[in-house]
């Protein structure tokens, strides 16, 4: 398994004047796929991309690339490339040139560099634009000059920092599948910067969630969007409807004064929980179907669904998603599954979190 590795850091630690803004992160990286690291400004994404291409150095731990210790080892010498939320393109060379340009510092034969450039302006659906201005490109085109300019190199692994960020929703959008399939068609290790979590959830393999310097979990989209650790995730990734609650005993809860039958086990009877039910799981319904009553506040449509904020008799907040519409001021019930209730304890850490998951598997 280590040797599918090609990305290790281990308890590595930054400090900034005193300040601590990575905490011991223990971080792999398997060989081929597209990572995704996701979490608010000044979490330590950046900080992290930084480590590995090695513009930044590590206060403590170690950092590997193909099992190499590569601390002490320069930007020059570790086969990764980064693709800057600014493109970094320079502005008086062509499309041609900005390509060759890491080609020309190794003193490649003209001949193969002409035939590198070629191959990777294919691959970003630029041919023909060889003699094209930077200035005179859409933010799209000179985002794939970009990444043209990186995988010409041949790196191993591409560090991609926040490069959509920049563009119109709709742009944004196309890059995703884009990037996507160079990643799938290459076969490069993609590590990919964004706080963005629709973005990460269409395009990872896999996704490690920061907060205050710290990875707080790490799995596949769907893993993260279906089983957050907590109300940190559970906020971040998505839309949630989130309360107090009270495990009564396996696969049985309590929460807004009523009890329910959940898909959770192994928590202690009577431990206080939170509850996450997303808004796409709650089904309108009349009042005498629902297993919750709310009274509706607000209706906003969202072009594939509506979105409805309701109150239940406590006062918590229920967002629903619905295609069916309401009437503001109503009372209407709420109907959801026994799987769709999920269960977070209170200060749970990722490693019982997951044994606490594979128990269930068991």
């Amino acid at each position: 398994m280590a040797d599918e590795m090609i990305i290790t850091l281990e308890n590595v630690n930054k400090v900034y004047d005193n300040e601590t803004v990575l905490h011991d992160i223990d971080f792999e990286v398997e060989r081929g796929k597209f990572y995704t690291l996701l979490g608010p400004s000044g979490c330590g994404k950046t900080t992290i991309l930084r480590l590995i291409a090695g513009f930044t150095e590590a206060s403590g731990g170690e950092i590997r690339i193909n099992n190499e210790r590569v601390n002490e080892v320069p930007p020059n010498k570790r086969k990764v490339n980064t693709v800057f939320q600014d493109y970094a393109l320079f502005p008086h060379m062509n499309v041609y040139d900005n390509v060759a340009f890491g080609l020309s510092l190794k003193k490649l034969p003209k001949n193969e560099i002409q035939e590198k450039v070629k191959n990777a302006l294919k691959l970003v659906q630029l041919s023909g634009y060889e003699k094209r201005e930077i200035r005179e490109m859409s933010g799209g085109q000179q985002q794939r000059v970009a990444i043209a300019r990186a995988i010409v190199n041949e790196p191993e692994v591409l560090l991609l920092d926040e490069p959509l960020s920049a563009l119109d929703l709709k742009l944004r959008t196309d890059m995703q599948y884009e990037l996507r399939e160079i990643q799938q068609r290459l076969g490069i290790t993609f590590i990919f910067v964004t706080h963005d979590q629709e973005e990460a959830l269409a395009m990872s393999d896999w996704i490690f969630v920061m907060n205050k310097g710290h990875i707080v979990q790490s799995g596949t989209p769907v893993d993260i969007y279906d089983e957050p650790i907590n109300r940190f995730v559970a906020d971040f990734i998505g839309e949630s409807n989130i309360v107090p609650g009270k495990m009564i005993e396996d696969y049985r809860v309590g929460f807004v004064g009523k009890e329910f039958e959940c898909a959770d086990a192994g928590i202690t009877p009577g431990e206080k929980i939170e509850i996450v039910i997303r808004p796409e799981d709650l089904e309108l319904t009349s009042v005498e179907k629902g297993k919750l009553i709310v009274k509706v506040d607000t209706q906003l449509f969202r072009g594939v669904h509506y979105e409805i904020i309701g109150y239940d008799e406590d006062g918590n907040e229920w967002m629903v998603h619905s295609t069916k519409k309401a009437d503001i001021g109503s009372e209407v019930g709420l109907y959801f599954n026994a799987e769709d209730i999920h269960v977070m304890r209170l200060g749970e850490t990722e490693e019982e979190f997951d044994a606490r998951l594979e128990s269930y598997d068991e």
